[in-house]
């Protein structure tokens, strides 16, 4: 039997499957082939208590130890900072997150801001554009490369190897990009090595050769990790939003004439549709209780944040765009608060990348908007559309537009 969540289906569109298991209880097994099964979480209070359940492992090393699978991943993807828990998780972390404080971030806006002008500029030249491969995409693997020194003529080959680490149904290709980025950080890591500089991987590299912190294994680990978080779900975020924009001609013309909006616009395209469907491999350690299923210790737990996002318990009308969206409380003698959604997740693996990403999008959103206000679909329909074809993520494979007045 195959995985439904593995189909062309469920790439194209998994809100209706999501939507059904849902309906049955906001923790549901399914089976996934070859006789196994999954639990998946589609609640939001149950996705949320999940992120944060320390019985709920993420130490997949730990998990397959004892069984041996066919697979031939690098072993700094197989075990990257996402695949352990506290408090290894917590050092590895802290060793990567000052690069992404909000004031850390916020220094680096007007580079942002500089790259997102030049891929506009490239796109003006020509009146059309796919804006996933010549906006979306090249923005976060420019500024995420240039975070780490990747050499601009490596960045095409970089970006490709993220791409391919999720293709849906394809192991062999997953298994050959982890090697390949691998290598290719090892090399860039060698290279750094002697001639440190004021990037993060020089940053990275000092914490392991001045006090011994991190291994080789680690800090291939985390660069390769912070390639491919850094730029993903960021592609996702802004192709999803664009095409939330473009289905959508009110909402459009407000942004534009009010950019003050865009911060609450970039957490509603967040919630909407998440750049995260599925959230990466836990595993129980010990019997669970959650939304009224009995998990087994040893049993495969996927929490949904796409589902969670559009849970109706938890958001009105969850299926629609709304700016002005609040989040419903247990306390109704406490004012609403805005925004809510899991699509950078919560407890200690919450994505310590998530205010780069709203700064980024903001800054896209706005350049695109400003700089095209006559930006339209170039395509007959929506259901012509081409998605990834990725369990995990959620994102166009292309967003063809026309640019002209």
């Amino acid at each position: 039997m195959n995985n439904p969540m593995d189909s062309a289906e469920f790439s194209r569109d998994p809100y209706p499957l999501l939507a059904a298991l849902r309906s049955r209880g906001p923790v549901q097994q399914v089976r996934t082939g070859n006789g196994r099964t999954t639990w998946v979480v589609t609640g939001w209070a149950e996705a949320r208590s999940a992120l944060a359940d320390a019985r709920l492992s993420k130490d997949t090393a730990r998990y397959f130890a004892d069984r041996p699978g066919k697979r031939n991943l690098a072993p700094a993807v197989s075990r990257t900072m996402l695949a352990t828990d506290p408090p290894h998780h917590g050092r590895l972390r802290k060793l990567a997150m000052k690069a992404f404080t909000p004031a850390a971030v916020a220094r680096l806006e007007p580079r942002i801001r500089a790259i997102a002008e030049e891929l506009a500029d490239a796109l003006a030249a020509r009146g059309s554009a796919d804006l996933v491969e010549e906006f979306a995409a090249p923005l976060p693997i420019a500024v995420i490369s240039e975070l780490l020194g990747v050499p601009e003529p490596d960045r095409a080959a970089v970006r490709r190897w993220s791409h391919d680490l999720f293709a849906a149904a394809a192991p062999d290709t997953v298994d050959r990009a982890s090697h390949a980025l691998s290598d290719y950080m090892t090399r860039l890591i060698a290279a750094r090595r002697q001639d440190l500089g004021d990037d993060v991987l020089s940053g990275l590299i000092a914490a392991r050769d001045e006090a011994d912190r991190l291994s080789e294994t680690e800090l291939i680990s985390l660069a390769v990790l912070l390639v491919v978080a850094g730029h993903e779900t960021t592609t996702h975020l802004i192709g999803n939003g664009m095409l939330a924009l473009l289905q959508d001609d009110a909402l459009r013309f407000r942004l534009r004439a009010d950019p003050g909006l865009l911060p609450a616009a970039v957490e509603e395209f967040l919630r909407h549709d998440a750049p995260i469907t599925l959230a990466t491999f836990r595993f129980a350690t010990e019997p669970i209780e959650l939304g009224g299923a009995r998990i087994g210790a040893g049993e495969v737990v996927l929490v949904s944040p796409g589902a969670a996002n559009r849970d109706p318990a938890q958001f009105s009308a969850p299926d629609e765009v709304r700016l002005d969206r609040h989040v419903r409380t247990a306390h109704p003698d406490r004012p609403e608060r805005p925004g809510g959604h899991l699509s950078f997740g919560h407890g200690p693996h919450h994505c310590l990348g998530a205010p780069l990403a709203r700064i980024e999008a903001r800054i896209a959103f706005e350049v695109l908007l400003t700089r095209f206000p006559g930006i339209r679909p170039a395509m007959a329909s929506w259901e012509t559309l081409e998605w990834r074809r990725t369990r995990l993520m959620r994102g166009l494979a292309s967003l063809p537009v026309l640019l002209g007045p």
